[in-house]
C-alpha cells in the first residue's frame, strides 16, 4: 500500500482504492515500528473516497532529517574516481567502496526538501551537475525500516570533484532534494529484482535515461540503517537515500528547465524540473 501526505489529509492507496485519514500527525503516525498493520487496520474500519488521490501531494517528510548514503554501487565508485582524479582523490573512493564503514552524510532539512512536480536547483556557482535517483528508506525513531519512497540526491560533481571535502557544499542548498510520491509500506522487504529508471527530458527530447536493480547495491538497507544511527537518534525517524548506481557520462550536465522522472518499481514516479 501506498500512503501520501496531501494538503488536507494522510491518503492511502491500496488496490486502486483512496481512504483520506484526517486529523493525523504526519510525524506521530509515520513513525510507527507496525506501520504497515496500522494502517491496514484503519483501512479496514472506513469505506473508501469516492475520488481518487486529492490534489496537493506534498513531499512525505514532516520533521524528518535526510540523510544519504555514498558509493554503494559499482558504477558511482567509477563516476566518483573520474570526477576527482584531478584532485588526487579517486583513491578515497575505491577505499570506502571496499571499507567495512559506508560513506554517511547528512543531506537536507525538511526545509529543502521538495515533493512531486516541484522545482530542484542547481548551484549558480557549479558548472556540472547531476540527479542522483535513490531508493530512500524511510526508517522510525527505533531504527526499523517502515516504508520506502523515491528520491534525488542533487549533486554538483564539479564541487566535489574539486575536493572530496567539499562534499557538504556540493549535496546541501536549497532544493537540493526531491522524495515522493508517497511511503510505499509492506510486509515483506523489497524484492531484490525492483529495478530503478531515471529519464531526464530537454525541450521535448530525452536526453538521458538509465535504470539498474537494487540488487547490485554491495550493501544491505539495514546496514546502511545501523550506520546512520550508530551515534545519531532521531525522534521523528528519518529519510536515508541509499545511493545511485545510475550515473550519466562526464559529458552530460543539468541545465534550467530540464525534467527529471524517476520511478522505482512498485513505489511510483517522481517527477521534478531543474529551477
Amino acid at each position: 500500500m501506498k500512503i501520501y501526505k496531501t494538503k488536507e489529509a494522510i491518503v492511502v492507496e491500496q488496490d486502486n482504492q483512496f481512504f483520506s485519514l484526517k486529523n493525523k500527525n504526519w510525524d506521530e503516525f509515520i513513525n510507527d515500528d507496525h506501520l504497515f498493520q496500522k494502517v491496514q487496520n484503519i483501512i479496514a474500519t472506513q469505506s473508501p473516497d469516492e475520488n481518487k488521490l486529492m490534489d496537493g501531494v506534498l513531499a512525505p517528510v514532516g520533521s524528518q532529517e535526510i540523510w544519504a548514503c555514498g558509493v554503494t554501487y559499482l558504477r558511482s565508485k567509477i563516476g566518483r574516481q573520474e570526477e576527482s582524479k584531478d584532485a588526487g582523490g579517486g583513491d578515497f573512493y575505491a577505499r570506502v567502496y571496499e571499507a567495512e564503514r559506508p560513506e554517511v552524510f547528512f543531506k537536507s532539512t525538511p526545509y529543502r526538501v521538495v515533493g512531486p512536480n516541484e522545482k530542484v536547483r542547481i548551484r549558480k556557482d557549479s558548472t556540472w551537475d547531476v540527479p542522483e535517483p535513490e531508493l530512500t528508506l524511510v526508517v522510525a525513531s527505533s531504527g526499523k525500516i517502515v516504508g520506502y519512497t523515491i528520491g534525488n540526491d542533487m549533486s554538483s560533481r564539479s564541487i566535489e570533484g574539486e575536493n572530496p571535502l567539499y562534499l557538504p557544499q556540493a549535496k546541501t542548498y536549497d532544493a537540493c532534494a526531491a522524495v515522493g510520491p508517497c511511503v510505499y509500506v509492506t510486509g515483506q522487504p523489497l524484492d531484490k529484482n525492483t529495478n530503478i529508471h531515471l529519464q531526464i527530458t530537454r525541450n521535448a527530447e530525452k536526453v538521458f535515461e538509465g535504470h539498474i536493480a537494487i540488487s547490485q547495491m554491495k550493501r544491505t538497507p539495514e546496514e546502511l540503517v545501523s550506520f546512520v544511527f550508530r551515534e545519531c537518534t532521531f525522534p521523528h525517524g528519518c529519510l536515508i537515500m541509499t545511493g545511485t548506481g545510475i550515473v550519466p557520462e562526464h559529458d552530460f550536465t543539468l541545465q534550467s528547465d530540464d525534467e527529471i522522472k524517476i520511478s522505482i518499481d512498485g513505489i511510483g514516479e517522481l517527477v521534478n524540473v531543474v529551477g
